[in-house]
């Protein structure tokens, strides 16, 4: 008699047809224990209310999802980065070992984060704002923020010297709500930025020796390790570390940062 992820598997590989991917369950455990699970739980109960529950989900419509989210048909900034890693067997095994679990039940717990993505090395920096550059400024329409940017010397020479950021780099992030005016939108001041109202959290991106060794490396960031923190600077509980790799995955090319370009043009400025 075979097992509900044999079965799956079987099921898949028939469904899969003129694709001639023939599904391997126990390799797509595997997978999801090491990188889903960051997100999606091992089981298939997600981490958060945030992201989807996979278990019990159909194996045909979890390959469409991954095929459609690694072509880019489909956008989402962390699944995009994570499925254009997957190969083609990895998405069939991975889609039938999801679609062979049980689905959650109304009083199912959360899952917990991977191990090696529930702590950060990042430490506070403290008197960034006297001792960091300011590099950039960026309203956030979209969710009425405004964000300053800040980079420790280390990163600021490195980008000076048109090196890649080394260890011992720091990029700090600002986040505030924007004031908005009696017709609910921001308000702008002199310079065209939004004007800053309530604080929100200061997001924190640092690099040390060793710090990404025990990162899957479908997330790793090199040696990038990453932390929220509130206002009192105390790391913010409940951020998944996974969330912050992915989105920053695809940046190779650029230390990882988003506002590489903002970075760079103010070291040359310098």
């Amino acid at each position: 008699m075979k097992t509900p992820i044999a079965l799956a598997a079987a099921l898949l590989a028939g469904w899969a047809g003129t694709s001639a991917v023939a599904a391997d369950a126990m390799a797509g455990k595997a997978r999801a224990e090491t990188v889903c699970a960051a997100c999606h739980g091992a089981n298939g109960i997600s981490v958060s209310d945030t992201i989807p529950n996979l278990a019990g989900q159909k194996a045909a419509y979890l390959g469409n999802q991954l095929r459609a989210l690694k072509d880019g048909v489909r956008k989402n900034a962390l699944m995009n980065a994570i499925a254009a890693q997957l190969s083609a067997d990895d998405i069939a095994n991975v889609a039938a070992y999801y679609g062979s679990l049980p689905g959650a039940g109304v009083a199912t717990a959360k899952s917990d984060f991977l191990p090696t993505l529930s702590r950060t090395s990042v430490t506070f920096p403290e008197n960034h704002r006297a001792t960091y550059t300011l590099y950039a400024t960026v309203n956030r329409p979209d969710i009425n923020q405004v964000r300053y940017l800040y980079a420790n010397p280390v990163a600021m020479q490195a980008a000076k010297d048109g090196k890649a950021l080394p260890d011992g780099s720091v990029l700090v992030l600002e986040q505030y709500a924007a004031k908005l005016g009696a017709d609910r939108k921001p308000v702008a001041g002199a310079n065209g930025f939004f004007e800053p109202d309530r604080f929100v959290a200061f997001a924190v991106m640092q690099r040390g020796p060793g710090w990404g060794k025990d990162i899957p490396e479908m997330l790793r960031n090199e040696d990038w390790n990453y932390a929220v923190f509130a206002a009192d600077k105390t790391l913010r509980p409940g951020v998944n570390q996974a969330e912050c790799l992915a989105c920053h995955k695809p940046l190779d090319k650029a230390s990882y940062a988003f506002s590489w370009a903002q970075l760079t043009a103010k070291a040359g400025s310098r």
